[in-house]
């Protein structure tokens, strides 16, 4: 899908801190959260919510009120007259909601925010009647955990389709741990000097309440992923080749985006625009799931009528090391030119923010760099992916 005038003005791409499973932010609504996160970015950039034409809502994890979403969203904010459309594609949430906003862009609604928020701490216990089971007992679904565990479609776990890809493709234990190990030497680089990369793009936490409400500034429940230390880990399942350091963790957290023409993103950045040219997303055999991203990349590619060799920079959400792996083997993309700043191996994955966070550190990588072509791409649950192509110019 080749988009020809939809831009993010530089600058106008953010994420909050991910907080860890059951931590900072595990008894705070997700729509609560983008409240507070988008509030406080919009405020930074001096931009109002009703200077926006529509908004769009990226979420994969039912919270309160959620039926109501965008609107909702949009009027606590302040902007009572606007709405939109609420998307939802599992881990590629973030790659549809900037799609949806391109496509409004396209249509003349040329001010869209976007706003990817979810929490998977204390996902929701769903309650189904069953007149017809037995004695009328009712079917029980938790959201979170059930899907974590079993994709309906190929009757396998999120890790199983990791370890299937590994094993088809002879890919070790030791790649996977040096591929490991790298990430967390990449993500050190986004914190060193007081977190200097990470505050170009994030929005600090402050919700007010009881109890001194909640204040997180930097990412939580990151652990060490140093070589020496996570060779000695045993493996998650008992004849697999991925330990839990090979994998990443749920989180929760926000993200959001301004996108609009090229005219007006020059306007409201002044220094620069971020052109999204492209996206793309694929299908692969059933339970392959880190398979997925590649092709992804190359549809978004092809639609901007770029190869790999063109890219400057690329950053993937990889929620285990055979994804990068896999994608490495695939495209000749060197494992150290991509993610330079770590990635959601490392950060965590609070499913439909992921995407947009890694963007945004796509955007600051090749902002540092003085520009340049850019891919994100990454998996999306079961056997599915999507991808984006963007170019940071001062054009």
């Amino acid at each position: 899908m080749k988009y020809e005038d939809v831009a993010i003005p530089l600058g106008h791409a953010w994420s909050s801190p991910f907080a860890k499973w059951q931590g900072s932010l595990a008894e705070v609504s997700s729509l609560d959260l983008a409240v507070a996160v988008t509030g406080r970015a919009l405020a930074e950039r001096d931009l109002e919510p009703v200077w926006f034409d529509g908004v769009v809502l990226g979420t994969t994890v039912p919270q309160p009120d959620l039926f109501y979403g965008a609107p909702t969203l949009a009027a606590r904010l302040g902007a009572t007259g606007l709405t939109g459309p609420m998307v939802s594609q599992a881990c590629a949430t973030s790659v549809a909601a900037l799609h949806a906003a391109a496509g409004a862009v396209a249509a003349g609604a040329t001010r869209q925010l976007v706003v990817v928020t979810d929490r998977t701490s204390n996902g929701p216990t769903l309650i189904y009647p069953s007149v017809r089971g037995q004695g009328g007992a009712p079917v029980v679904t938790h959201w979170v955990l059930d899907s974590f565990a079993r994709d309906p479609w190929a009757g396998q776990a999120m890790l199983a389709t990791a370890e299937a890809v590994a094993a088809e493709n002879d890919i070790t234990r030791d790649e996977l741990d040096d591929l490991t190990s790298l990430r967390w030497e990449q993500y050190q680089a986004a914190v060193v000097d007081d977190r200097a990369f990470q505050r170009r793009y994030q929005v600090p936490v402050e919700i007010k309440g009881r109890k001194g409400g909640v204040f997180l500034e930097a990412d939580e429940g990151v652990r060490s992923k140093e070589r020496a230390a996570i060779g000695d880990l045993r493996p998650a399942a008992s004849d697999g080749v991925h330990t839990f350091a090979a994998q990443t963790h749920p989180a929760d957290g926000c993200a959001g985006a301004v996108v609009t023409t090229s005219d007006e993103a020059r306007i409201r950045s002044g220094i620069g625009i971020v052109r999204i040219l492209s996206s793309g997303v694929a299908r692969v055999r059933k339970a392959r799931m880190p398979e997925a991203p590649v092709p992804a990349a190359r549809a978004a590619l092809e639609a901007a009528g770029l190869d790999f060799g063109d890219l400057h920079a690329v950053t993937t959400h990889n929620p285990f090391a055979v994804n990068d792996i896999y994608f490495c083997r695939e495209t000749g993309v060197k494992p150290t030119d991509m993610n330079t700043y770590g990635c959601s191996l490392i950060f965590g994955h609070p499913q439909g923010p992921t995407g947009l966070r890694s963007i945004a550190e796509l955007i600051e990588t090749l902002r540092l760099r003085g520009g340049g072509l850019g891919l994100f791409t990454g998996c999306a649950a079961g056997d599915t992916a999507a991808a984006v192509v963007l170019e940071v110019t001062d054009r």
